[in-house]
């Protein structure tokens, strides 16, 4: 089984790269990256694909869509997982890769928590054949979204791919990660006091290296844009106390941790398989716009004052089970795949975003993955003073 799998930034490279080394045995992989104004960078790239089994062979090349379309003909895989953004799914589905013969099974998913399932998610997806989800709730979240809207194709059930077994993770450790999230929490000054906690925290602990890992380092692009990035704020500040800040792989910081915490990350999944002590924050609120909903029950959601108190916890193993950590062998998207594959030609999965009313949308994601991104945004800018040179003669 040939697989061309296709990401468009950090979260969902990572993702891709990982979860192609849960395909059967005998599959043949390719990852390759989309251009696009949030493309990862070669660092980034690097540390996405390191030490994730199945991604390929070597680094992967970032091709505009007109070179995707090329390989994909080149190629003629059997399976396209198009590891992307939702309008970046549907545009390459619909337009860039659509009319390949032979048709592919065209496979999508999201690279982190994914509840509360969202009708968004499953509207630019509903083109893809299977759509692959990782825990039960996820399942049953979204089967009731397909069941109100139609449209889309199966779904599949997987284990995050990133999530390492505490097995593989060695004594205890010396250091307190912060994993930060680029939306939330949205306004300085709460990121502020999450800064100063962390300060008062290696203070109170000279003992620990209080870590603040980032998603991306302020000159990278990321998946979600973010307004106030953690080291220029810190910088800001005028760097009030003893923190470090360190981007790249995730596992490695959480290999030498002896606490995490984050106010809303999947990087949380990846520190309670790895049996890292845990703290998800809640004084933000508890909430679908905080994107830390899924963790009430977890047994995990505490405040920056037991951050300070350095009071981290174990998941509760009933949260765990319901949520991410279900058994592998319940797992059947492998399975599912296997099979659309194996029946050959098929009705296509029916997009909810075929009207002409999304014409336009579709037509403004194409322009994201053709033009080059400092094009595009010289346009962007150009397009602005316009609009304000009207605006001023009015």
């Amino acid at each position: 089984m040939k697989v061309l799998a296709v990401a468009d930034s950090d979260s969902y490279l990572k993702w891709a790269a990982c979860l192609l080394g849960d395909l059967p045995a005998g599959s043949s992989p390719e990852l390759v990256v989309v251009r696009t104004p949030i493309a990862p960078s070669p660092d980034q790239i690097a540390a996405a694909v390191n030490g994730a089994a199945g991604s390929g062979t070597g680094v992967p090349p970032v091709l505009s869509a007109r070179a995707l379309r090329r390989a994909a003909e080149r190629l003629r895989p059997d399976v396209i997982l198009v590891a992307c953004t939702g309008p970046v799914v549907d545009v390459l589905v619909a337009d860039v890769l659509a009319d390949l013969r032979p048709r592919p099974v065209f496979v999508s998913g999201l690279p982190g928590i994914s509840v509360p399932a969202t009708e968004k998610a499953w509207l630019f997806r509903s083109g893809c054949d299977l759509f692959v989800l990782h825990s039960e709730r996820e399942v049953a979240e979204f089967s009731q979204i397909a069941g109100r809207l139609g449209g889309g194709g199966a779904l599949g059930l997987a284990r995050l791919p990133f999530l390492r077994p505490a097995a593989e993770r060695g004594g205890g450790g010396s250091a307190v990660v912060f994993a930060t999230q680029a939306k939330v929490p949205r306004e300085r000054a709460e990121r502020e006091r999450v800064l100063l906690a962390l300060a008062e925290l290696a203070v109170r602990r000279p003992d620990l290296d209080v870590v603040v890992k980032l998603r991306a380092l302020e000159d990278e692009r990321q998946t979600h844009r973010e307004r106030h990035h953690y080291q220029r704020l810190w910088r800001e500040m005028g760097e009030p106390g003893r923190l470090s800040f360190a981007a790249g792989s995730m596992h490695d910081q959480l290999a030498r941790a002896a606490g995490f915490v984050t106010v809303s990350s999947t990087a949380a999944l990846e520190a309670i398989a790895q049996g890292v002590p845990s703290l998800v924050l809640s004084d933000f609120g508890v909430n679908a716009e905080m994107i830390n909903l899924v963790f009430e029950g977890s047994g995990l959601l505490g405040t920056l004052d037991d951050l300070v108190e350095a009071d981290f916890r174990d998941a509760d193993p009933a949260w765990c089970a319901a949520n991410y950590f279900h058994p592998r062998e319940r797992g059947d998207w492998a399975a599912r795949l296997a099979e659309l594959v194996a029946e050959g030609p098929r009705e296509p999965a029916r997009s909810l975003l075929d009207g002409p009313e999304h014409a336009a949308a579709r037509r403004r994601t194409r322009l994201r993955v053709e033009v080059p991104p400092r094009m595009l945004r010289a346009g962007y800018r150009a397009r602005r003073r316009v609009r304000r040179y009207l605006k001023a003669l009015t």
